[in-house]
């Protein structure tokens, strides 16, 4: 694990000008996807299968997309669990703003992509009733803190190549969005992700700094427009981003990117972003090795080393349109944090705002008032070499 984490700070602008440890145990839910259409239940399944696709051989075949209900439970348990300043924990859930607009798609014979964005609502015959309520009850209360994935999630600019084609590519493409599916990635990779082509040449493959910046900007308006608010915190699909995007999100005012997985404490990188590395796969869901154990020894290791325990866990396990992913992880979850509470007893559940308030200023608001969190501080030279540490 310690390889990918290393992996990450050779790009140039994760090389880290200071790294952050804390004297006390912070854990973070960190959780993408959220507001991405996937396969239009049971009906948009079946039509599917009609079609020809053999779906259900692997979990991502009934991705969805969350209900009211889903998030509604999911707050529920979250405010079950509390922290030892008595504040619940805050799900950080990385939205995707906008969602093909099929039906404009397909009157338009696929000659470009139409988008809807997600403060129009769902595209289509999609129907989730309640659910934009479930997410700013969630928001109002303190369960869910809202932060950035990006306008889509796959590559827009893959997409329409394909479209314009006449191949199998193409009437795959053409197939799933007449069933109002986006894309489900693992019979497709080579949609790729939204600022990363995986065929084009290995020094070619992230979109420009341009285009980088003008796709990460809309979809910051896009974000503003929804929550009311400027994202401070984001994540790129797929964990596909380079020096061009940090430079673009530091440019539309991100303080805070979230990679994974890995074990590295939080750093600043010379664009001024602190990075956050996920040092827990929590998918039960996708991960048929799932297993609790791993998941509490990799909390202990974090803790014993001063660094956050930074909890990944995608959209798809809290769903249950399709299949029920979110009854077991529920399950699992509540089971993990009430060990690490009882474990921990001077335990914080933050999010990333506060994260990078409490290496900013050594306190966090709540509730309570500020909040003090000892930090230590590492700085390196140009080189990456540690240069000394300081309160």
């Amino acid at each position: 694990m310690l390889r990918v984490a290393h992996r990450f700070w050779r790009s140039p602008s994760l090389m880290p000008i200071r790294s952050f440890c804390f004297d006390r145990p912070l854990v973070l839910l960190q959780s993408d996807d959220w507001g991405r259409a996937g396969v239009r239940d049971r009906e948009g399944f079946e039509q599917l299968r009609s079609a020809g696709i053999d779906l259900g051989q692997r979990p991502y075949d009934f991705y969805t997309l969350e209900t009211a209900d889903d998030v509604a439970a999911v707050a529920d348990l979250l405010k079950r669990h509390r922290d030892s300043a008595g504040r619940s924990a805050c799900l950080e859930m990385n939205f995707v703003l906008a969602n093909v607009d099929f039906q404009e798609c397909v009157a338009d014979d696929f000659r470009r992509i139409h988008l809807r964005p997600l403060s129009d609502g769902l595209p289509g015959r999609w129907s989730r009733p309640g659910l934009f309520e479930s997410y700013a009850a969630g928001m109002h209360d303190g369960h869910f803190y809202p932060a950035l994935h990006g306008s889509t999630h796959f590559c827009k600019r893959v997409a329409e190549c394909v479209l314009a084609q006449q191949d199998d590519r193409a009437q795959l493409l053409r197939t799933l969005w007449k069933a109002e599916t986006a894309y489900i990635y693992w019979r497709m990779p080579w949609i790729g992700y939204e600022y990363w082509n995986p065929e084009a040449r290995r020094n070619e493959r992230f979109l420009s700094l341009r285009c980088q910046d003008q796709v990460i900007n809309e979809a910051v308006t896009l974000f503003k427009t929804l929550f009311r608010t400027s994202p401070l915190s984001a994540c790129a699909p797929g964990y596909r981003a380079n020096d061009d995007t940090h430079r673009a999100w530091a440019r539309n005012g991100i303080r805070v990117a979230q990679n994974g997985p890995g074990i590295a404490p939080p750093r600043i990188d010379r664009h001024g972003i602190l990075q956050v590395t996920r040092t827990i796969d929590f998918e039960p869901a996708t991960n048929s090795c799932f297993s609790l154990e791993h998941c509490f020894r990799a909390a202990e290791e974090c803790f014993s080393r001063g660094i956050p325990a930074v909890i990944s866990m995608h959209a798809v396990n809290f769903h249950s349109s399709l299949k029920d992913f979110r009854s077991r992880t529920l399950r699992l979850l509540n089971g993990f944090l009430s060990v690490l509470e009882k474990k921990y007893p001077d335990l914080l559940y933050v999010h990333d705002a506060d994260l990078w308030q409490i290496v900013n200023t050594g306190t966090y608001e709540n509730s309570q008032g500020a909040l003090r969190v000892g930090v230590k501080q590492q700085g390196y030279g140009n080189r990456g070499s540690a240069i000394g540490w300081g309160a």
